[in-house]
């Protein structure tokens, strides 16, 4: 088994998956270790499947609108499979004051790096979306934003870096990084020692524990989400869907079925031994909350339901970019469940900064050690 490559990159998700994909791109060795016996089994498999720019920090903008403005749109023929892309808009609704108020913060703020997003009333957010009920009475739009298919999408990476020669190594956990010579080289897993000239951690919540073996700590905490899907319906809408509080999100897929993910608050007091589990409690919370949204969906079926964890930071925006103090390690961790839509331009301009040192989009503001104490 190969042990040896150019770049190792710690995790088989989306963003492990992209970067391997876009090194390969570059004439690259890579080997991918995923601690799970599959590829996508974390959070790139369990999410709402957003490819979104609104409602985001204005620090992570830069990125995704990169994604969405180069990548995204011929990203099924790049890869050669269906990532289910639609380019609809992304409605953020609003049902009080208080909504509106922290909608058109988001949007002033995202106008001021030059995105196309405006304030609607309910009037309009209605012509837009007429399957929404009158309780919302705002909304965020903005035209560019949209849904994918997360785990054709991951897959569809995982195929095309396999075909330009990225070695995949699954049910192989990480425990610990090695250092020779000041540089991060090698990397330990349960079984096995691999080493390489650079070394990527992109592991989710597990990067944390595998940095502090280096010194590295960056501060992020476990967030447990919860999916539904329901039983397929006549086309409704093809736009993607939020609230202003992020606590409701959805679309409807390519199928006809519509995948909506919510929360009860209460999922950090499941009874799970550890496990990734759902609660019975949060399905029936999501389901009062989308039919005071879409009263025509009060009759449609639940056919599954998933929950995920999610990485979440301290400041709510991930860690991307080279750790300076040991060269050839490399982070993109705590992405707080906006992973998805950003993934493509994350994997693209890592995969740059790994090859030459350098990106066309500014890491800066995402960069690991922003939580350093200022003097």
């Amino acid at each position: 088994m190969k042990k040896t490559a150019e770049v190792v990159i710690i995790g088989g998700g989306i963003i492990g998956c992209a970067t391997a994909y876009y090194l390969a791109k570059l004439g690259r060795e890579v080997i991918v270790l995923e601690g799970s016996d599959h590829i996508g089994n974390g959070g790139s498999s369990r999410n709402g499947g957003g490819v979104r720019q609104s409602g985001r920090d204005v620090r992570e903008l830069p990125l995704v609108m990169y994604g969405i403005k180069n990548l995204w749109p011929t990203l099924s023929e790049e890869l050669e499979v269906d990532c289910e892309y639609h380019q609809d808009g992304n409605l953020r609704l609003g049902k009080t004051e208080k909504h509106r108020e922290i909608l058109t913060r988001l949007a002033d703020n995202a106008r001021g790096v030059g995105l196309d997003v405006r304030m609607i009333d309910g009037d309009e957010v209605r012509r837009i979306n007429p399957y929404l009920s009158d309780e919302v009475i705002c909304a965020s739009w903005c035209p560019t934003d949209g849904h994918a298919n997360p785990l054709t999408t991951t897959l569809g990476y995982y195929k095309m870096a396999r075909r330009m020669g990225v070695t995949f190594i699954t049910g192989e956990k990480v425990v610990s990084l090695g250092i020779i010579k000041g540089h991060v080289r090698k990397v330990v897993t349960e079984n096995n020692v691999y080493e390489g000239e650079n070394v990527l951690v992109a592991a989710g919540l597990d990067s944390r524990e595998i940095l502090t073996s280096v010194g590295i700590d960056i501060p992020m905490t476990n967030s447990l989400l919860e999916c539904l899907v329901t039983e397929a319906q006549p086309h409704m809408f093809d736009q993607m869907l939020g609230t202003a509080e992020a606590d409701f999100y959805g679309h409807q897929t390519k199928h006809g079925s519509f995948v909506f993910g919510g929360s009860s608050g209460l999922e950090r007091y499941n009874k799970d031994n550890g496990m990734v589990s759902n609660s019975s409690k949060t399905a029936p919370c999501i389901c009062r909350g989308i039919m005071k949204y879409f009263p025509d969906l009060a009759d449609a079926k639940i056919v599954r339901t998933w929950a995920g964890w999610m990485d979440a930071s301290s400041d709510g925006v991930p860690s991307i970019g080279a750790v300076d103090e040991l060269p050839g390690l490399y982070v993109a961790c705590a992405f707080n469940g906006h992973g998805f839509g950003i993934a493509p331009a994350v994997g693209h301009q890592l995969a740059q900064l790994i090859t030459t040192g350098s990106t066309e989009i500014s890491l800066h503001e995402l960069r690991y050690d922003r939580y350093k104490a200022k003097i």
